[in-house]
């Protein structure tokens, strides 16, 4: 996988080593710790940009953002469709 645009090829290359390095469980904790983080930074920006949205709405943003509407609506039927 290429480095990022603020990552040098010698950092992305140190970095994928010590993934190497790391056990499976380690890896899958750090890909669950970073999934966490996105949600949550996700759920942050649905606030910040509606901020009447109380906490039901923002998982249902945040759902459509990640499921698309069609999920969305067949899980949550008669929820309307709110604005990521």
């Amino acid at each position: 996988m290429p480095a990022g645009r603020d990552t040098s090829a010698d950092a992305d290359a140190v970095q994928m080593e010590a993934y190497r390095r790391m056990g499976g469980t380690a890896r899958s904790e750090i890909a669950s710790r970073l999934t966490t983080m996105a949600r949550e930074t996700a759920a942050a920006g649905i606030r910040r940009r509606h901020p009447e949205y109380d906490d039901a709405s923002v998982k249902l943003a945040l759902a459509r953002l990640l499921y698309g509407d069609e999920l969305v609506a067949k899980a949550w039927p008669g929820h309307a469709l709110v604005e990521p």
